[in-house]
């Protein structure tokens, strides 16, 4: 049975229809392809997705011993965090909150047979 990996992110602070945008890029991908596609990704998103992702790969080869090159993407999922209300008062002293928008993204990478 292949072993899988797993990594989390909480708390990003981009809103998760935008994270989700980049982790569709690199869903099914081998490791070192999903790494070099988003090194070169021109999105925000992009950084932490990638940090995620090279982190579950170091910790599954100094805490499980397996291979970088032999390892993909099996699933990555991003879902909403809490969202941010600040106080914005628009036009005649009417409230307008202004939403910032934040997102939990799951990583779990998986061995190729």
């Amino acid at each position: 049975m292949a072993q899988d990996v797993t990594a989390k992110l909480s708390n990003c602070g981009i809103s998760a229809q935008k994270v989700r945008l980049v982790i569709n890029l690199v869903r099914g991908k081998s490791v070192t392809d999903a790494l070099n596609t988003l090194r070169f990704t021109n999105k925000r998103s992009a950084e932490p997705v990638y940090k995620l992702i090279a982190s579950a790969a170091a910790n599954a080869e100094e805490n499980f011993g397996l291979d970088r090159n032999t390892m993909y993407v099996h699933s990555i999922c991003c879902d909403e965090a809490a969202t941010r209300r600040w106080r914005y008062f628009g036009a005649r002293g009417r409230f307008k909150p202004i939403l910032r928008r934040s997102s939990h993204v799951t990583v779990v990478l998986r061995e190729r047979e």
